[in-house]
């Protein structure tokens, strides 16, 4: 029941003065009025409990009693099992402050001790019109040996049934459930045979240990009312009254509806079972947490890790841009000075030249005019002077065409200088395109790599799921695909060069292999360049080697068949006298000489046949497919022939063909 007054309650005449009555009785609280904790519940029950000993606080008026704790319109109705009830009630509630529950507990345990002697038993009935609401509070847990059923279930007996309609029939779950909201239960299940109700119900509760509580709680109050499972036992399971209690292991090997529902639906468990599978499930789900979170640092390390290589890399690429830049710079301001230097050099010599024109001008007008001062102070040398004068004429003629072709040639070099300057230019501005194509795709490489870094920590980050970093992660992803689009738009530009590529290296194998077929077909035999079978055994070879020690007949058939034999051998899959050596920091294949079978073949035969033995079993396994295979081939020089090669041998036989016809 609720401590506070009913507003009706003020209304009435005398109701200020009953609630100043009761605020008085509770001067325990007037001091301080916050709550205390938990842990200061015992101290603060001893306190109240001295207080109800020495009767500083009443709760007795004649022969009714009241709470001296709560106020209300029922707070003087209650009798002393009633008072009772009530102060146990709400000093186990979990729901209540903790002052209020170590006040009641006082009384509880006043009442307990001497006070409370109930004169007649209190029949225990279950009033869902105003169900207290009780619940344990947490206090000592009973033996923890002692089985309990789980989940916890409470056994309800001698629920009210009545006959009707040729079955018994009682309440149904969900208001037995609402009579005992006070004690929380998640569901009542009535028990049914053949008759109908058999007035027995169970009662379940969570699974957790305020489950437990309730379900105490459910207990004690029967208990309290005579109505436990002792009780029900001493009367031998009869009477109206409405028991319940816990159910143990009694009732779940109890043979009967409520045994086989609670051995059906539960099984059998201890306190410290369930508290040792609970520390058990804690301690896997923190290990599991724990490697989780393990495993997330490693990844953020890692990616961390990634991204200071990404970003180191990055700088020191942008360095060595910046250092080519420069020098880039620097070679294009050295070669413009050396181009104005050279101009410069030019001009002046052109300009020597005129002057050096205009002073003989000068010098031959100074003549003329000493010619013509001569020539009228003499005229006996007229003619000669007339000559020279001619002569000076011719020279000074021959001077100003020079003059004009300098003028022209000066005209001509500045053209060319202007010309040679703009093709400079030209050829700079394509080469600083070219310059800024690649750097641009460069950078643009880069910094999709450096995105891609910054999304994947973006998105490791703890807290990347909230608003901002969703924006930034947006933000971060659409500026990734358009430099992913730009990459992809750069890339299509060398698409063409690519395909022509791909397109000229298929016509040149096309022609290879015409060529290849070409020559199988030659005839005569004569030319050195020619089809070889790269892995094959050279039968002529193996013959002449034979022909030392055998007659030609001999060698010729004992070589077939030395032939086959190692032929089949060296194709073997199984046969590899392979040894892999370190050449120049670099792992390759030699044949291994302790191989049994080529140590037999050298003793029988002998180093030459042994040589060529070798020598195509390193041409067959250096052929990726396996199988013997044609290649162009310079039988003069033992090597693989040119594309060239082999078409001038093709030109020289179609001429030579050309020429008998």
């Amino acid at each position: 029941p609720s401590c506070l007054p009913d507003p009706e309650f003020l209304l009435r005449p005398g109701g200020l003065k009953v609630i100043k009555r009761s605020f008085s009785e509770m001067e325990y609280s007037s001091d301080d009025d916050s709550d205390i904790s938990d842990s200061e519940i015992d101290e603060y029950e001893g306190k109240i409990h001295a207080r109800l000993v020495s009767g500083d606080l009443k709760f007795r008026n004649g022969d009714s009693y009241s709470c001296p704790f709560c106020t209300g319109r029922k707070n003087k109705d209650y009798n002393m099992q009633s008072l009772l009830q009530h102060s146990s009630g709400v000093g186990a509630a979990p729901n209540r402050p903790a002052k209020d529950k170590a006040s009641h507990r006082a009384l509880a345990k006043h009442l307990k001790n001497g006070v409370a002697k109930p004169s007649e038993p209190q029949q225990i009935a279950i009033e869902p019109q105003q169900p207290q609401q009780i619940a344990v509070e947490p206090q000592p847990l009973p033996n923890r040996h002692e089985k309990f059923v789980w989940p916890w279930m409470g056994v309800l007996v001698n629920v009210p049934t009545e006959w009707k309609d040729g079955r018994q029939v009682g309440e149904s779950g969900n208001r037995l459930k609402g009579e005992l909201s006070q004690f929380c239960p998640l569901k009542v299940i009535p028990l049914w045979n053949f008759r109908g109700h058999t007035g027995n119900a169970i009662v379940e509760f969570a699974k957790n240990w305020n489950g437990f509580r309730n379900a105490l709680a459910f207990e004690k109050y029967f208990e309290a009312g005579g109505c436990g499972r002792r009780d029900w036992k001493q009367n031998q399971n009869q009477g109206s009254k409405l028991c319940g209690w816990v159910a143990r292991a009694e009732d779940y090997n109890f043979p009967g509806l409520i045994g086989d529902h609670l051995r059906k639906n539960a099984d059998l468990k201890t306190i410290d079972d369930l508290e040792n599978e609970g520390t058990r499930k804690n301690n896997k789900l923190v290990a599991n947490l724990a490697n989780q979170i393990e495993v997330k640092n490693k990844y953020l390390q890692e990616l961390e890790l990634r991204y200071n290589e990404t970003t180191l890399s990055l700088e020191k690429m942008m360095g060595q841009r910046e250092q080519r830049l420069q020098a880039y710079n620097e070679e294009i301001r050295k070669m413009q000075q050396l181009a104005r230097r050279h101009s410069e050099k030019i001009i002046d010599e052109n300009q020597n030249l005129r002057s050096e024109l205009e002073s003989k001008m000068s010098e031959l007008n100074a003549r003329s005019k000493e010619l013509d001062d001569l020539a009228a102070k003499s005229s006996h040398d007229k003619s000669n002077l007339e000559q020279e004068k001619q002569k000076n004429a011719i020279k000074s003629n021959h001077l100003k065409l020079a003059t004009a072709e300098q003028q022209r040639a000066d005209e001509d070099v500045v053209k060319l200088v202007r010309d040679q300057k703009r093709e400079k230019v030209a050829a700079l501005n394509k080469i600083l395109e070219l310059e800024q194509q690649l750097e641009a795709k460069q950078t643009l490489e880069l910094e999709i790599q450096q995105l891609k870094g910054k999304l994947e920590v973006m998105k490791h980050m703890p807290g990347h799921e909230d608003s901002v970093s969703k924006d930034k992660i947006n933000e971060l992803s659409e500026e990734l695909q358009d430099k992913m689009d730009e990459l992809d738009a750069m890339e299509s530009l060398n698409q063409t060069l690519v395909i022509k590529e791909s397109k000229s290296n298929t016509e040149m194998q096309e022609a290879r292999k015409e060529l290849e077929n070409g020559l199988l077909n030659l005839s005569g035999g004569r030319a050195h360049i020619g089809i070889k079978r790269m892995g094959e055994l050279d039968l002529k070879a193996v013959s002449n080697a034979l022909g030392q020690k055998l007659s030609k007949e001999d060698a010729e058939v004992t070589a077939a068949i030395l032939c086959s034999k190692w032929e089949a051998e060296i194709r073997n899959p199984e046969w590899h006298p392979f040894r892999a050596v370190m050449v120049d920091g670099k792992e390759m294949e030699r044949i291994n000489a302790d191989d049994a079978k080529l140590r037999e073949l050298k003793d029988e035969h002998g180093e030459e046949i042994y040589s060529l033995v070798t020598k195509a079993l390193r041409e067959y396994n250096a052929n990726s497919t396996r199988y013997p295979v044609g290649e162009l081939w310079n039988f003069r020089e033992e090597r693989k022939a040119s594309l060239k090669e082999a078409v001038q041998v093709v030109l020289r036989q179609w001429r030579a063909n050309r020429r008998k016809r």
